[in-house]
C-alpha cells in the first residue's frame, strides 16, 4: 500500500485546482537510479496506465506507481511541507535504509 498524508492531499488538490489537470489525471509515483544515495524518487500527474501498474487510493488521492518501484515505496507515505523550511513533496519510506542530507534520495 502507499499513502498519502493529508498535507499532500491539500497540495495535491491545489495544483490540480489551478491547472489543466482533470480528474481522470493520478499521482504517478517511480523509483530511478541517481542521487547522493543510489536511489531518487519521481513524481508527476498522468492519465495513462501502462502494463503492471499498481494502483492505490489513498485519502482521496490516487497514486500509481510500477511494480519495480512498488518494491520500494511499499508502506510509504507521501507528504508535503510548505514555507520557507520546506522540503516539498517527499516520502516517508520505512524501506529505506540511509538518506541524503536532502531527502532527495536514499538506499535500501
Amino acid at each position: 500500500m502507499l499513502f498519502v498524508a493529508d498535507s499532500a492531499k491539500e497540495k495535491i488538490k491545489e495544483i490540480s485546482s489551478n491547472s489543466e489537470i482533470g480528474e481522470d489525471f493520478f499521482v504517478r509515483v517511480s523509483i530511478t537510479s541517481g542521487g547522493c544515495s543510489g536511489l531518487s524518487y519521481n513524481m508527476d500527474f498522468d492519465n495513462e496506465m501502462k502494463e503492471n501498474d499498481q494502483v492505490f487510493e489513498d485519502n482521496g488521492v490516487k497514486v500509481v506507481t510500477d511494480l519495480k518501484s512498488f518494491l520500494y515505496l511499499c508502506n510509504s507515505t507521501l507528504e508535503f511541507s510548505g514555507g520557507l523550511e520546506g522540503k516539498g513533496f517527499f516520502f516517508n519510506n520505512p524501506n529505506a535504509n540511509r538518506t541524503c542530507g536532502c531527502g532527495e534520495s536514499f538506499a535500501v
